[in-house]
């Protein structure tokens, strides 16, 4: 009897043994974490106050493919700042930006924030920043449609500042110095142009900054 039970025992063990070696998981293969370009390319690098631009976003990796998943975020550093900010985020890796609206002069860029893949079998994405740009701001001047009383208003930000009106008897060249007006606190600004005999072209132009462009307008006058 003692040896029948000693036997049943190692048969026992040895079936045990045989089923764990089942149970051994085979290695899988890991995935790649792929390098990835982002291009923002905008339809305008100038535009006048109040004007809106949009930005072409292209996202490719490494390894050819375009990554779908993931998000971009377009930052924003207006002029006389050296900070990045977060204008706003696309749930998609190649989603366009649309009537972007920089509010002065303002350089831009965009960052694709990659990807973490949730399967082993997927390939992750590395984040990747495309090259600035700077869109700059023209302002804006407005004026009637004709005769000696010229008014309207400079936006933005130009109260009690200079436009500086030229005169010329041809309007491609020649012009010399008129005058030079001020804007109110509102950027109002109101001038009578003289009657002079013939006809004269006058220009108005206003002052550049670091944040906005300079602007003009050319006017017309004549007697007979």
């Amino acid at each position: 009897m003692p040896s029948h039970r000693f036997a049943v025992r190692v048969l026992v063990a040895g079936a045990l043994t045989g089923s764990s070696s089942v149970l051994v998981a085979s290695p899988t293969t890991a995935a790649d974490t792929v390098t990835t370009t982002t291009v923002a390319l905008p339809d305008a690098t100038v535009v006048d106050f109040r004007e809106t631009i949009d930005i072409d976003v292209d996202v490719d990796s490494q390894d050819g493919s375009t990554p779908t998943d993931g998000t971009t975020t377009l930052y924003a550093m207006e002029a006389g700042s050296r900070t990045w900010v977060a204008v706003t985020t696309q749930d998609s890796a190649s989603s366009d930006y649309l009537e972007v609206r920089p509010w002065m002069t303002t350089s831009y860029k965009v960052v694709y924030n990659g990807h973490t893949a949730t399967s082993g079998a997927d390939d992750s994405y590395d984040t990747s920043s495309s090259e600035p740009f700077t869109v700059q701001v023209r302002r804006t001047i407005t004026y009637p449609s004709g005769g000696f009383e010229v008014e309207g208003r400079v936006k933005p930000r130009y109260g009690n500042r200079k436009i500086v009106i030229r005169v010329s008897r041809t309007q491609e060249s020649g012009y010399v110095r008129y005058k030079a007006i001020r804007t109110d606190r509102r950027g109002r600004y109101s001038v009578t142009l003289p009657r002079r005999k013939g006809t004269w072209f006058w220009s108005f132009r206003v002052k550049g900054d670091e944040r906005y462009l300079p602007t003009s307008f050319q006017w017309k006058t004549w007697v007979s």
